[in-house]
């Protein structure tokens, strides 16, 4: 896979400086229509060590406005991004619409250390790469231009790179032991990195692998490469949406998993009180136990509106310390949150260790209001469901604890609430025009709901569907499930 980028490539100094300018102006022109056009650009820069990346990096800051590039010059994650998921870090660097986010290390570098260093086996790697390959799609589908440079160096022409900035006084700070340690382990990062770039390189986002033997070439073939790939996507700004997946067609009997739900279910007053003082206690006691800052909590709240999910809420956060959790509501995107990718708003409000982030409605938005509404297109809200599930595969591969709770009440309840809400001063804001519109669109948002849970009810997310006719039987039941998930993790 590198051979070509052993022929010892070089760039003479007078082509250098009679084409230099030119693409620095075109980069700037490109830059300035990019701004206007309304996509990301995400340029990842990797490599062998002593390849040159960061100077390569330091070229295109130099060439192109600085105030609209976003650089990131990533080492080892923090103890902070350790206690969330390994994606966490680059989700909360990822450019905004109209801006360039410039990556020295990536999503890549982890994976690519853990197997050298056989601190995880191949099969481990591939899943990684898997994972990544699919986040990347998501990014392309949500409209980003990809871009991935490999800095490549043969095994001789790396030693000699070394050995030149060693021995320079002015430059020996950049070469460190570890820098060393890798280039004895060549060989070993050359097998990994060969089946990361093969399994990652895709017709969408291609790596395009770079000799770094001499400057020159080395940053005029990543300058001429970005302005082509920049001027091809803004002559081409919108490109073809995923293929929409056949739906599955509704039972003939009309019978659903909402349907089948008994909203008959009640708990009279003395025995809620009994129950929520029992399992408020219980909550209490497992967030104080000695497991519990191993883990976070994410819970995320749905249901039909007027459901309860409110009321359901305050009865679990009664019995946190309020240092220890948060509440996210969730309306309506931010202009911010408009130029990221839908999962971006979710993503940045992952807790810590220890923590407890509650979502008063969540990233099921994209299958509900956003598909019923139109917000969306058909191939974005498809999508989603897949998404979604590695979404929440990645919270619970980091030892988070996720509960999902979809919250119904039938449609003459939901009436009564709406009713009393509006006769009720002190509740008018709970009730809004899109409350009654949403009642008007009843049978598509049930389609959408039943869609949702059997795509995304999966064995490490499963949904608990609560019946919320009686608010005491639906409170009681929410904590009752908290409990014992907390109680079989910890």
């Amino acid at each position: 896979m590198f051979e070509s980028a052993e022929l010892g490539h070089r760039i003479m100094k007078d082509v250098w400086e009679q084409e230099l300018p030119p693409l620095r102006e075109a980069l700037l022109d490109a830059q300035f229509d990019l701004n206007a056009a309304k996509f990301p650009v995400i340029i990842l820069v990797a490599g062998v060590d002593g390849s040159g990346k960061s100077e390569t990096v330091n070229a295109l800051n130099e060439w192109m406005d600085p105030r609209h590039i976003q650089t990131h010059g990533l080492d080892l994650p923090s103890d902070e991004e350790l206690e969330r998921p390994h994606m966490w870090r680059y989700w909360r660097m990822l450019p905004p619409k109209g801006k360039i986010g410039i990556f020295d290390g990536s999503w890549y570098t982890w994976p690519i250390l853990e197997r050298a260093h056989g601190r995880i086996k191949t099969s481990e790697l591939d899943q990684d790469m898997a994972r990544i390959a699919r986040f990347e799609q998501m990014l392309i589908h949500e409209g980003a231009l990809v871009l991935k440079f490999w800095m490549h160096l043969s095994k001789d022409t790396q030693k000699k790179r070394l050995k030149g900035l060693e021995k320079d006084p002015k430059t020996r700070w950049r070469v460190t032991p570890r820098d060393w340690k890798h280039f004895e382990m060549y060989d070993t990062f050359r097998q990994v990195a060969e089946r990361v770039l093969r399994s990652t390189s895709t017709a969408d986002s291609p790596w395009i692998v770079v000799e770094a033997t001499d400057p020159r070439y080395q940053r005029l073939t990543v300058g001429k490469i970005l302005l082509e790939r920049l001027r091809a996507r803004l002559g081409n700004p919108a490109p073809k949406p995923a293929p929409v997946v056949q739906q599955v067609p509704a039972p003939l009997d009309e019978m659903n998993i909402l349907r089948a739900l008994d909203l008959g279910k009640r708990l009279d007053k003395k025995d809620y009180e009994e129950a929520l003082l029992t399992y408020q206690g219980k909550l209490n006691l497992l967030t104080r136990h000695k497991n519990f800052g191993k883990h976070s909590v994410v819970m995320a709240f749905e249901g039909v509106d007027a459901a309860g999910k409110g009321g359901s809420i305050r009865r679990i956060t009664q019995a946190l310390d309020a240092r220890n959790y948060r509440i996210q509501p969730v309306a309506a995107p931010t202009e911010d949150e408009r130029l990221q990718p839908y999962l971006w708003r979710f993503w940045r409000y992952l807790p810590r260790r220890g923590k407890v982030m509650i979502f008063d409605r969540s990233w099921y938005g994209r299958v509900l209001v956003e598909r019923v509404e139109g917000f969306c297109s058909e191939a974005d809200w498809q999508r989603a469901y897949s998404e979604i599930n590695d979404f929440e595969d990645q919270i619970v591969r980091s030892h988070s604890i996720l509960l999902k709770f979809w919250l119904s009440i039938s449609q003459e309840e939901q009436l009564r609430r709406f009713e009393g809400r509006q006769a009720t001063p002190f509740k008018r804001f709970k009730i809004t025009e899109e409350d009654w519109r949403n009642r008007e669109k009843w049978p598509l948002y049930e389609r959408a709901i039943c869609d949702m849970l059997d795509r995304t009810s999966t064995e490490i997310a499963p949904w608990t569907l609560v019946e919320s006719e009686d608010k005491n039987y639906g409170r009681i039941k929410i904590l009752k499930t908290v409990v014992e998930r907390l109680e079989e993790e910890l």
